[in-house]
């Protein structure tokens, strides 16, 4: 890895970054910066983090700048530091904007390599493969004629040129096409150094330039899947780094949770069976392709019942939802553990065949002769597969939350960690010299003690902790309008009379709003109203893709989006497009879902408070997120409309109030036009 120059006469890292940000250098590069004190701050705080080691936890409130705050002490510290970020928007923002500008201003040289998840990437082992048996019948039935036929030979021209093989490369390929799971370099299907392409695998050509880069930047879903296959051979891409700096590290827990736990799908085994169908190969003997293909009928017969079985003991989905959770312990699946035995037999089975055959290969090789190539993964798969199928029957581990997961025609039984925290700890936190957590919602009534324990940062002395404001004036920038009177959330009256403060907010605002809910049926609910009375354009989550709706309604004139949790952070839509952000209740997380049920249950065997511990601070944070759409720059102004009235009938409702931005609170709607300026 290339080292990075000490800038002349400064021997400490914290003089080095003051010196760049005194200097001028940054104000050349960039014609809008400006000296912040915040900034400086969080940059001093992250040099000495790097310099001395250990945990810094600092929240850096909206418009601090702590993209460059941390990116210069990174690049100039001349380690190997690891970026990770919540949203795919900021590493891109990160790698092919702030990176460039910081390579002028800094005058110094340095490299980085940009890095997505496995299944961006082409599997070049598996697509030559793929190619071969796409003039078959059976390939055409499965995946439509029209998809092979149009996006083939275009992947085809794309992998003779390409020197990433990440798909983000051919602008017209649909995010949902249908064959793209069986050409790519996911994890899952990886042979490692046994495949023939493992020296030109994109992968392995994206690892070696991340391992001798200076910054490597990922994102959480990255950071966490790569930890989680780490103990493989297979799996791994990320780079051994000592440095990180986590960014919108709020958002840790929830993927820590996704990625670290065990979860058995009908489509995992839908998955093998085509994969193992697609290794039968003109090299094998006859009775090798007849053993292999009656294993694999056998699977899928067992599969199918299993799975058949498993839905009708344990109703998930509702008239309403199209995705729903529901808990199951080891006596809900009594009932299906006969047809589970079978199916890890089957499983056995498939393992057992798939290694003969590798055997045979191997020997077929060294005589020269045409032999399959994947027999090494395919038993592999079947063997972890029925492992983690073994371990979510049993339903028995306490550090676990089970349950069965409907979505779309996916049928998912999961086991997930209930306490992440000693899993980052230990696959994040432990193996860095030095780690940076920031985020601009990190504390509850001004502490940290909620995300340290969240994220297993409580040891005493071990994290250092600062909160810097934000640069924003809210009490001239914003307005907070909480109504005069409201139902309760939970009364059948509250959508009717969340839908005439919609229309009567939005009339003022001239809309240019976000109507954000917490849920689908109210987003729906409201959205009916709103479409027959609003004079102004709707934009609905669900019509379009999410990037998609965003580049709408940045250019369509007064537009309003109504939308769910996805929407709630890591958009930034600045200047007079977004000028109003609506909530309509406060975003507590349904005490129903499986592991939210969980972790309630074991702070309560804790001896602690679950609502007050737990539930009113991930509520806050997520509110905060939401509001923190609105001002995204000096010059934004705009008005902040929460109608949930527990803000004012309910105690907690002071915990809200309190940790909300200091912006001047109205009760009058007729405040908002005019605060625009507006009789």
């Amino acid at each position: 890895m290339p080292d990075v120059p000490s800038l002349p006469g400064a021997a400490k890292l914290g003089d080095r970054v003051a010196n760049v940000f005194e200097s001028g250098g940054l104000a050349r590069s960039l014609p809008s910066f400006e000296v912040r004190p915040a900034q400086r701050g969080m940059a001093e705080a992250v040099s000495k983090t790097f310099e001395d080691g250990g945990v810094l936890l600092v929240e850096a409130g909206t418009g601090t700048g702590k993209t460059l705050a941390y990116l210069v002490p990174a690049i100039l510290s001349g380690e190997r530091v690891l970026l990770s970020t919540g949203t795919k928007n900021l590493q891109e923002q990160i790698y092919f904007k702030d990176l460039d500008i910081l390579r002028d201003a800094l005058g110094v040289p340095f490299t980085a390599t940009y890095m997505k998840g496995r299944g961006n990437y082409l599997c070049l082992h598996r697509f030559e493969s793929f190619r071969a048996s796409a003039e078959g019948a059976g390939t055409v039935r499965l995946f439509g004629e029209s998809a092979v036929q149009v996006f083939l030979p275009i992947l085809e021209k794309w992998a003779e040129k390409t020197e990433t093989g990440d798909r983000a490369e051919i602008a017209d390929l649909p995010e949902d096409l249908p064959f793209w799971g069986e050409i790519a370099a996911t994890s899952e299907n990886c042979i490692g150094t046994e495949c023939p392409q493992y020296q030109n695998c994109f992968v392995t050509r994206m690892r070696q330039r991340a391992a001798e880069s200076n910054l490597v930047v990922v994102n959480h879903h990255l950071l966490c899947a790569d930890a989680a296959v780490r103990q493989s051979a297979y799996g791994e891409v990320i780079p051994e780094c000592h440095y990180a700096v986590v960014d919108e590290a709020h958002q840790l827990e929830d993927v820590a949770t996704q990625y670290f736990g065990v979860a058995v799908s009908n489509y995992r085994f839908d998955d093998l069976v085509r994969d193992g169908e697609r290794m039968i190969h003109p090299g094998m003997t006859g009775g090798q392709a007849a053993d292999l293909q009656r294993v694999l009928d056998r699977l899928t017969a067992r599969a199918h019942g299993f799975f058949g079985l498993l839905q009708q003991g344990i109703p998930v989905r509702s008239s309403q939802a199209s995705e729903s959770r529901v808990r199951v312990t080891s006596g809900a699946l009594e009932p299906v553990y006969e047809e589970g035995a079978l199916l890890m037999g089957a499983l056995d089975n498939l393992e057992a065949t798939a290694g003969l055959i590798r055997v045979a290969a191997d020997t077929a090789r060294t005589a020269g002769e045409p032999a399959p190539q994947d027999p090494l993964s395919l038993s592999r798969r079947a063997g972890e597969l029925r492992d983690s199928l073994r371990f979510v029957m049993k339903a028995s581990d306490p550090d676990y939350v089970y349950f069965l997961e409907s979505r779309g025609r996916g049928l998912f039984l999961r086991a997930a960690p209930i306490d992440v925290s000693p899993i980052v700890r230990e696959v994040l936190i432990d193996r860095m010299k030095a780690t940076v957590l920031t985020s601009a919602t990190l504390t509850v009534d001004g502490s940290f003690d909620y995300i340290r324990g969240r994220l297993g940062l409580n040891r005493p002395g071990a994290t250092r902790c600062v909160r810097l404001s934000s640069e924003f004036d809210y009490a001239k920038q914003a307005i907070l309008y909480l109504p005069r009177k409201m139902p309760d959330p939970r009364s059948p009256d509250f959508t009717a009379a969340a839908a005439r403060e919609v229309l009567a907010i939005l009339e003022r605002s001239e809309g240019r709003a976000f109507v954000l809910f917490t849920s689908y049926a109210a987003m729906r609910a409201v959205q009916a109203i709103a479409e027959l009375e609003l004079r102004y354009p709707i934009l609905v989550q669900g019509n379009a893709p999410r990037s998609a709706l965003l580049q709408q309604f940045r250019t369509t004139p007064n537009a309003v989006l109504f939308a769910t949790s996805s929407f709630w952070q890591g958009v930034d839509v600045m200047g007079e497009a977004l000028s109003c952000v609506i909530i309509d209740k406060l975003p507590f997380a349904s005490p129903g879902d499986p592991i939210t049920a969980a972790r309630i249950e074991a702070i309560a065997n804790r001896g602690g408070q679950p609502f007050g511990d737990y539930q009113v601070p991930l509520a806050i944070l997520a509110l905060l997120q939401g509001l923190g759409r609105l001002i995204r720059h000096r010059d934004d102004r705009g008005v902040l409309a929460i109608l949930d009235p527990r803000l004012r009938t309910m105690g907690y409702g002071k915990r809200f109030l309190a940790s909300l931005p200091p912006a001047t609170v109205i009760r009058d709607v007729n405040e908002i036009g005019r605060f625009f300026g507006r009789k």
